[in-house]
């Protein structure tokens, strides 16, 4: 049976289209990391009691025109956003919603306080970070951090301090340190109740992990 739902049929349409768009993603950043963020999104949103259908959407597109994703590494978002949504009959006001939600939902640096959003960016915004976090997130890390070519540690370069955005794109650190930088830093961040119950878990690993791989670095065990 055909579904007739309006919303299900613009989703699935715009799923088809950033399945296109991401289809050959290898930085960690691919079309499984935005299916898991969207289900993990609408899970979240159905508990917040939200726009479903909105979070959706922006949790299909939160990746589009991101700055680790384009040549020149700036973002793009608008532009992008508006031709995946083109002919969806959806209204302008939630064309700007979506984008407004996307060009927010990204880590900026761990001296950058989050830009507030309502309720549906933060369910997207939490999704998505929970996907960095626990051994999905340990994977794609270590991933992005080898399409990079940058080592998976050092122990003479210490994290750093990002105060603004320009200086956050601009790092290029050692893996390890992306752990203290930002992945450690997001269980405290979540805005959501699910967000953070969820993050309790994924974060022990992170420790665990970043644990265990100095012991072995070093050769302690």
């Amino acid at each position: 049976m055909t579904d007739t739902n309006p919303g299900m049929q613009i989703t699935g349409k715009v799923m088809q289209r950033v399945r296109e768009r991401f289809a050959a993603d290898g930085s960690g950043h691919g079309i499984d990391h935005v299916m898991r963020v969207y289900r993990m999104a609408v899970r979240i949103a159905e508990e917040e009691s939200c726009d479903t259908f909105i979070v959706a959407l922006a949790a299909l597109l939160h990746d589009v025109g991101d700055h680790k994703l384009t040549a020149s590494g700036n973002e793009n978002h608008r532009e992008e956003i508006a031709a995946l949504l083109d002919g969806t009959g959806l209204s302008n006001v939630q064309t700007n919603q979506i984008i407004d939600i996307v060009e927010k939902v990204s880590f900026k640096g761990n001296g950058v306080e989050d830009a507030p959003m309502p309720v549906e960016g933060r369910c997207v915004r939490d999704a998505d970070r929970l996907d960095a976090m626990g051994s999905i997130g340990i994977a794609r890390a270590f991933a992005y951090g080898a399409l990079k070519g940058r080592p998976m540690f050092d122990a003479d370069k210490k994290p750093g301090s990002h105060d603004n955005f320009g200086d956050y794109k601009k790092s290029n650190s050692h893996t390890i340190n992306h752990f203290y930088e930002k992945l450690l830093l997001l269980k405290d961040r979540m805005e959501t109740a699910a967000g953070k119950r969820l993050a309790e878990g994924r974060h022990a690993m992170l420790e665990a992990f970043v644990s265990e791989f100095l012991l072995e670095w070093d050769a302690e065990k």
